[in-house]
């Protein structure tokens, strides 16, 4: 997801045969539903209404803690819940918290948790337990997940009491049992959005240390304050999930039961939905066009940007010019439509489409298009180039070994010989291997993604003020300057004027980078499913919202 603070949570250690109850291997939608926790019969149960999808890989931890990757975020968003949860417009909602107080410098938020707020063992759901999560997730000996910045980016004291500093320093207050006080060290318009994810998620500290290490490894060692409880899950082949009767909005929870199947291979995957199997299925993109015409395909577009970096301090690449001849030199709407054909779109900026801007516009409505074609202007910004290097530099392209990459390199070379008449080197690699040459300024240019956190410009635009090799080793005081003042800028419409001039410095005057898509996919849903929300950014889906006919 991320490089630098994410490339951590990417390796997560796999947590092997740790849990218990699952039976192991696809076997599609039960015939007949077992007695579960909530005293259902197996009667009642048979009329319930359930909801069978899937994941592409294994369930790796749903230690909240320990979780960093989007399979154990899609069980631990449905069977936990934060503050706040995504609606289905992508809106934070009070859900833990029944309001919030935030104070005229915008630095500090009063939540009122909910009296009828509960863990599944019947007990409430505390400010303190609120307290206790979030301190465990700053402990580097608790939370491994990476996610750690999260925090410390934005409260008091977070910062330093994760580097060994004292917790009473630290700005979160359990006030009483009902009331939490969070102190920020800057107005954070998107805070409510960041109490949606899960490592803002509560937990109750006696049940944590009841459970010792075995914390979280089955069902049975699970607390939950979600629209769900985990009824059986085993890492390999899934998890059941079943209505949590003690949840707090139990009543607009329509599924009783979510069955959520580990398949990798799309092929599998997508026979399954034609069997009746599973409610809805990826596509690959070589049955994009042979879907097209089901009344149940659709697209999606996730806030996730491709794009192609330039180490500024590399042979030939240090040039600027030669950089806007490599911008303008390929047409990623060709690459999109062509080639990736999977629901992704041609990058029109660094920031993707839909994530919002300002007084109801997205970013992109504000901004307008940054990147696009242009084969001539692209020949006289490499003459020029060449003309002030006094030869023609040699390209390689450094790229990761997915398929997806490789085809994409492919292209863009394709793309350069064609515009510029130049040869283009692919340098493959594994992830790893890309990243560590990334990491030692040992490139001239490279592909690769930036996946959001949170729905604001933000979540990109600062990565480029940390001067690391990996982000190009890009130095700019005045763009630094626009990043440091918008994070201290309470006027909204100020604030978002820096970040939209930030990209224009990162994309048109300095050309660090150059997007190239916006990652989207396609599926086929069935169509007795209704409100199957997949969020663009953060947790991946909520099925609290689903119903079926």
């Amino acid at each position: 997801m991320k490089k630098k603070k994410m490339t951590v949570l990417a390796s997560l250690l796999l947590v092997s045969a740790m849990f218990a109850g699952c039976s192991s291997g696809f076997s599609g939608s039960e015939s007949k539903p077992a007695d579960n926790a909530s005293g259902k019969t197996s009667e009642t149960a048979a009329a319930a209404k359930d909801l069978k999808v899937y994941v592409e890989n294994e369930i790796k931890d749903l230690n909240q803690w320990k979780a960093s990757d989007d399979v154990s975020f899609t069980i631990l968003n449905n069977v936990e819940e934060g503050l706040y949860r995504l609606d289905l417009k992508n809106e934070p909602q009070p859900a833990m918290a029944e309001k919030v107080d935030v104070s005229d410098d915008k630095l500090t938020y009063t939540f009122t948790l909910r009296d009828n707020a509960k863990w599944s063992d019947g007990t409430p759901v505390t400010a303190q337990d609120f307290k206790y999560a979030w301190l465990n997730e700053l402990d580097p000996k608790i939370g491994t997940n990476g996610y750690s910045f999260i925090m410390t980016d934005y409260i008091v004291g977070a910062d330093e009491y994760a580097a060994g500093g004292s917790a009473d320093k630290v700005g979160i207050e359990a006030k009483d049992d009902k009331t939490l006080v969070v102190k920020l060290k800057q107005p954070t318009p998107y805070f409510l959005r960041l109490t949606s994810l899960a490592p803002y998620f509560p937990m109750k500290e006696e049940f944590v240390k009841s459970k010792g290490d075995g914390f979280a490894v089955g069902a049975d060692s699970m607390l939950f304050n979600g629209p769900y409880t985990v009824a059986t899950v085993d890492a390999a082949s899934g998890a059941v999930l079943e209505k949590n009767p003690g949840y707090w909005d139990a009543a607009n929870v329509k599924i009783d039961k979510v069955d959520v199947k580990v398949i990798k291979e799309k092929s599998t995957a997508l026979n399954a939905y034609k069997a009746g199997q599973l409610d809805r299925v990826l596509l690959s993109s070589s049955d994009v066009n042979a879907s097209k015409s089901d009344p149940g395909f659709g697209t999606g577009i996730n806030f996730r940007t491709t794009y192609l970096q330039f180490n500024t301090k590399a042979d030939g690449i240090s040039n600027v010019n030669i950089r806007k001849a490599l911008k303008y030199g390929f047409d990623s709407k060709l690459l999109a439509d062509q080639v990736l054909n999977n629901g992704s779109k041609a990058a029109t900026g660094l920031i993707p489409d839909v994530m919002s801007g300002f007084d109801g516009k997205s970013f992109r409505e504000m901004q307008g298009d940054l990147v696009g074609v242009d084969a001539a202007k692209a020949k006289e910004y490499w003459e020029q180039g060449v003309k002030e290097l006094g030869k023609a530099p040699k390209i390689t392209m450094l790229v990761a070994d997915t398929s997806e990459v490789k085809d994409v390199a492919t292209f863009m070379q394709s793309e350069y010989k064609k515009n510029l008449g130049i040869d283009v080197v692919i340098d493959t690699k594994t992830s790893k291997a890309r990243n560590q040459l990334m990491d030692n300024s040992n490139y001239q240019m490279g592909i690769t993604a930036w996946g959001a956190d949170y729905d604001d410009a933000m979540t990109y635009l600062d990565l480029w003020a940390n001067h690391t090799p990996y982000r190009g080793n890009y130095e700019n005081a005045n763009y630094d300057k626009l990043i440091t003042d918008a994070k201290k800028e309470t006027d909204e419409q100020k604030r978002i004027q820096m970040l939209l001039a930030a990209e224009k410095t990162l994309l048109d005057d300095d050309v660090v980078v150059v997007p190239i898509y916006f990652g989207g996919y396609s599926y086929l849903l069935n169509s007795r499913v209704q409100n199957l929300e997949y969020h663009p950014y953060g947790n991946p889906v909520d099925f609290k919202y689903a119903d079926v006919k």
